[in-house]
């Protein structure tokens, strides 16, 4: 863990000049729902951190007492974590910032990290929502089915929270497909055991 670059949070904008514009480094829904506008996205890996379906989400895929599970990031000097990166302009800035802040709020913090991109070109540096164990929605590590069953059950503002993990899956095989991420994947066939039963009872139901 030692030679492991650290997540280190900054206190309130981690970016120091952003007369240029600034890098964004997605790993969970905005690899595949941005919904800001940037003026370039490449795939990028963050070395030496793991993709985890540790936090808590009450406000957008579960609720309070009952909350889902949605993805951050962990310290792990043997994985890391391929996403996509984000190029923002400067006169995008200030909207941008908001609408991450407003979106990442549930527990989240911004921190910056180095980030290197897949095709080729020179490593940069970008900010990233992490969760971490200070959050009030740190959830942390659980058995796979017991994570897949709570995944399964939840349900917030923003739909299923087994919609969540159904479409980054589908987002890492589309954009990844030879990257294999084995917690994600795992859970994405652990919930969908848990789907048959259910979709069997329906068939049933309307043959009778």
């Amino acid at each position: 863990m030692a030679n492991t670059p650290a997540l280190a949070p900054y206190c309130g904008n981690p970016l120091d000049d952003l007369s240029e514009g600034f890098w964004v480094f997605g790993y969970g829904s905005l690899i595949w729902k941005a919904e800001f506008p940037h003026e370039e996205a490449k795939l990028a890996r963050l070395q030496g951190h793991a993709r985890r379906f540790f936090h808590g989400s009450t406000d957008h895929r579960g609720v309070p007492g009952k909350p889902g599970r949605v993805v951050t990031l962990i310290q792990h000097p043997e994985e890391s974590t391929l996403g996509m990166a984000y190029r923002i302009g400067p006169q995008d800035v200030e909207f941008v910032l908001r609408t991450l802040d407003f979106r990442e709020k549930g527990g989240y913090s911004a921190i910056l990290s180095e980030v290197v991109p897949l095709d080729g070109s020179d490593k940069f540096k970008a900010m990233v929502y992490i969760s971490t164990e200070d959050s009030p929605e740190w959830l942390g590590p659980a058995d796979i089915d017991e994570i897949a069953l709570q995944i399964y059950e939840a349900h917030g503002p923003s739909g299923p929270n087994r919609d969540y993990l159904f479409n980054l899956a589908h987002a890492m095989r589309l954009h990844c497909p030879d990257e294999y991420d084995a917690h994600l994947f795992e859970l994405e066939q652990a919930v969908l055991r848990l789907e048959q039963p259910s979709e069997l009872m329906r068939g049933m139901a309307a043959e009778e």
